[in-house]
């Protein structure tokens, strides 16, 4: 049975109406994205049952929780689902241990199949059994609060900006540790932000939502890559591929890494050969010629076909290339683009001039 989570609400308030409809992936991660007021976080409470739209439609990989046609509405507590929320709300006179025991009383017996341990490992919580909150800190108090929702054995994890009370530094310990959940835990999950970096280091699939309607939603890099979304325009627009790690050039400092399509050369990274990575390419960083450069210090030219092209505003053309079968985005001036001729269709090279490491 193909996975498939099935979302369609509409919700009216005075200033402001949810009408969303849609299909989403039953398994990886599915990112809301927008900006404050968009309705990330009230579609999110419609999932989980703490709103009730007078007109829904919910089903999870089969499961159906709510049908206004047939009135039917389960309520939050009949719903499998885990929440984490922007604060990690744990009880502060209970220890680590005694919080995930708490949340492990609302499910019964039979259906507490969930490897708690091998949660605590891979959110690294697992020395932390005997402290209570206040002896701990942002990040790990909210890797607590990922280890409790889990606990529950949920057929879905929703959390809403889990990292927005954390600063730059709890933010980025903590980002390794729900890679590392998407990899390795087959429960889908619904991640509420309005973080660009947080969407590309973590989405399979992106939504994103303004004025309470979905604008685009699809697969990450394709989604991403759309001329007709904001994030296309935006200064920090990037592109983000999916690699593995195939050679590691020591002499010069170099990792080798392929994609479907080519390969490229990054800084050294730890990693063994094999290693799955994801990198996150700049739209400012890509530069386009119409021949093989023949001399030059940048290290990835790559033979790409321009699919899309769009003018912005302040001089700036946005091109949408395709490399092998990634999508790749490049900001350059208008007037170049005038200059050069670009056509959809034509084949050019692109300069990829830097290239982040996301896990």
């Amino acid at each position: 049975m193909t996975q498939l989570i099935t979302v369609n609400f509409r919700l009216n308030y005075a200033e402001f109406q949810l009408d969303v409809n849609l299909q989403l992936p039953g398994s990886g991660v599915t990112v809301l994205f927008g900006h404050s007021g968009s309705g990330k976080t009230t579609l999110l409470r419609c999932i989980a049952g703490l709103q009730h739209a007078p007109q829904g439609f919910l089903e999870i990989n089969g499961n159906l929780w709510q049908d206004s046609g047939q009135g039917l509405f389960l309520p939050t507590h009949k719903r499998s689902l885990g929440y984490v929320f922007q604060e990690a709300n744990l009880f502060p006179h209970l220890t680590v241990a005694g919080n995930l025991r708490f949340g492990l009383k609302r499910i019964p017996k039979s259906s507490n199949t969930v490897d708690l341990q091998h949660i605590l490992e891979l959110l690294g919580i697992d020395h932390l059994l005997k402290r209570k909150p206040d002896c701990l800190s942002g990040g790990e108090r909210q890797r607590v609060a990922i280890a409790r929702a889990l606990a529950l054995n949920p057929e879905i994890l929703l959390m809403d900006e889990p990292l927005a009370s954390l600063d730059f530094k709890r933010k980025q310990e903590i980002l390794p540790f729900l890679s590392r959940l998407n990899q390795e835990l087959n429960i889908p999950v619904l991640y509420v932000t309005h973080s660009q970096q947080e969407v590309a280091q973590l989405a399979d699939n992106l939504v994103i939502m303004a004025d309470g309607k979905t604008i685009a939603s699809g697969p990450l890099s394709e989604t991403l890559s759309r001329l007709d979304v904001p994030l296309a325009h935006d200064r920090e627009a990037a592109s983000v591929w999916p690699v593995t790690v195939v050679e590691h050039e020591a002499d010069y400092e170099l990792t080798r890494v392929a994609f479907a399509g080519g390969m490229l050369s990054l800084p050294l990274v730890a990693a063994a050969i094999g290693t799955p990575l994801r990198v996150q390419i700049y739209a400012r960083d890509v530069s386009i010629a119409l021949e093989a450069p023949t001399a030059t210090s940048i290290l990835n030219v790559l033979p790409a076909t321009i699919t899309g092209i769009t003018d912005d505003q302040g001089g700036l053309t946005v091109v949408r290339l395709q490399v092998g079968t990634q999508a790749l985005m490049s900001h350059i001036t208008r007037k170049s683009a005038l200059l050069l001729n670009f056509q959809i269709g034509m084949a050019v090279y692109v300069q990829i001039k830097g290239v982040s490491i996301l896990n």
